[in-house]
Parts: C-alpha cells; sequence; structure tokens
C-alpha cells in the first residue's frame, strides 16, 4: 500500500503572497479536479490539558481573516473550543497528492452572519440542527426522528426556522498554514507560511515562509 507521487514542485518564487491567497489557488485546482467534497476538513481539538479529538466537518467561508464552519456550541468541539482556541485544520486532498495544514485560534462568528447563513440551508438541515443535541448520549435513533418530527410539525416547509441560540459559526484565524505537495521517493514538498508580529514585518505582508524536510 504505498503510493508514488508524480507532480510539480512546490517553489517558494511561486508562491501567493499570504497563505489565504495561496489557498484559494489550491482550493480552485481541488475544485477542477472533481474531488468529493474538497471543502471538507478535519478540525482538530483539545481539551485544556491536551486531550485531543477531531472530526470532519465542512468548509463554508474563507477570506483573508480565515476558515468558517458552522457547528453545535454544546458539542465537544464547541465546548473544547470555548475552553481551549488553539485548533489545527487538515484538507485531504488525497486524489491530487496534496494537503493544507492549518493551526491557529477559533472564535465565533456574529450572530447576524449566523442567521444568514442558517436561512440559506436547507429545511431540513435547519430542522437537524434543533433536534440534534450532538455530541450528547441519546436512548436511540427513533429518539432523535421523533424530536425531528415534533419540529417538521411546528415548522412546516415553506415557514422560517429561527436560527438555535447554541448553533453558529466558528472562524479560525491562522497562525500557520503548511501547504504539501507529495512527489516520488517521499521528497515531499512543504512550505508552511507563519504569521509574523508587527514589530517583526517592517510592513511587509505579516508572513514569513519555511521550507520544512519531509
Amino acid at each position: 500500500m504505498r503510493e508514488q507521487y508524480r507532480s510539480t514542485p512546490l517553489l517558494e518564487t511561486e508562491l501567493a503572497p499570504t497563505p489565504m491567497d495561496q489557498f484559494v489557488r489550491w482550493f480552485h485546482d481541488a475544485v477542477t479536479a472533481g474531488l468529493h467534497e474538497p471543502n471538507a476538513m478535519v478540525v482538530a481539538t483539545a481539551t485544556p490539558d491536551g486531550r485531543p479529538s477531531s472530526r470532519t466537518v465542512l468548509l463554508k467561508e474563507y477570506d483573508s481573516r480565515g476558515f468558517v464552519f458552522f457547528t453545535n456550541y454544546e458539542s465537544r468541539k464547541g465546548r473544547e473550543m470555548a475552553a481551549n482556541p488553539y485548533v489545527s485544520l487538515l484538507f485531504p486532498w488525497h486524489p491530487i497528492a496534496r494537503q493544507v495544514v492549518v493551526t491557529g485560534t477559533a472564535s465565533r462568528i456574529g450572530r447576524d452572519k449566523t442567521a444568514a447563513y442558517f436561512r440559506s440551508r436547507p429545511h431540513g438541515s435547519q430542522l437537524g440542527a434543533w433536534a440534534s443535541r450532538q455530541s450528547s448520549v441519546i436512548s436511540s435513533r427513533q429518539e432523535l426522528l421523533h424530536a425531528f418530527e415534533e419540529l417538521a410539525d411546528r415548522y412546516p416547509a415553506g415557514e422560517q426556522v429561527p436560527a438555535p441560540p447554541q448553533w453558529g459559526g466558528i472562524r479560525v484565524e491562522p497562525q500557520t498554514v503548511e501547504f504539501w505537495q507529495g512527489h516520488q521517493d517521499r521528497l515531499h514538498d512543504r512550505l508552511r507560511y507563519v504569521r509574523i508580529d508587527e514589530g517583526e514585518s517592517d510592513g511587509g505582508e505579516g508572513w514569513r515562509v519555511e521550507r520544512l524536510a519531509p
């Protein structure tokens, strides 16, 4: 079970000025290549005493400030981010031999943006956000379906469903962003942007690039 990656080298001279600009390029490549759910990413969180957990979520927005996804704030990841905001994101684009690894800090986005996104979701997904007490123990699948059916009666199709107060957006502001390109003989390229403090940047973009050994 070994793959010999054959691809074009990733060179420092070809990188975009900022990691988010470079992410735009690679995300476009992943979409163009026809990857299934290229916005799927693994979010890793940890408790204050360092016990980690991870899960796959869908990236819903990205801009110069970072990466946004939505979740139940009372879920395991929600509680862990509230207690310890340091997180990691991983985009595993295996079919094109690429990965993007982000480390940064998580914070909640405004309720207005959460409400706007919630209104764009399918009706069933809106009800599901209310029905599921994410990460809590339930007695059976029937319990979940019963809660969903009760909500469907209260909010029939076409009726506006309010965004749950315990549900909303999280923005991860990156501190480092690594772009990994696989190559033959394990001579992979790993270029990592590292955020520079204002005092170090001398008016530049606020990022330096490091090459890591594979």
